[in-house]
């Protein structure tokens, strides 16, 4: 299965944010890393996926209280 990588724009700007979003990025199948740039300004989140899509990404960071928008 190709893996694709996607970048969103959130707000997630800490360690603390990032252990709010950990479990539910973890726990959706198909995803195969994750990560994000803090020291960026649009706090970008780098996603790898095989079978998860965009929108189960956004809907799991969002469901934790966060904003996020996909960049195409």
């Amino acid at each position: 299965m190709e893996i694709k990588k996607f970048k969103f724009k959130t707000n997630i700007n800490c360690a603390g944010c990032i252990a709010a979003v950990r479990p539910k990025l973890n726990e959706l199948d198909g995803l195969e890393n994750w990560t994000v740039d803090t020291e960026n300004p649009d706090k970008i989140l780098t996603v790898s996926l095989n079978t998860a899509k965009q929108e189960d990404v956004i809907n799991a960071v969002k469901s934790v209280g966060y904003k996020i928008e996909a960049i195409d």
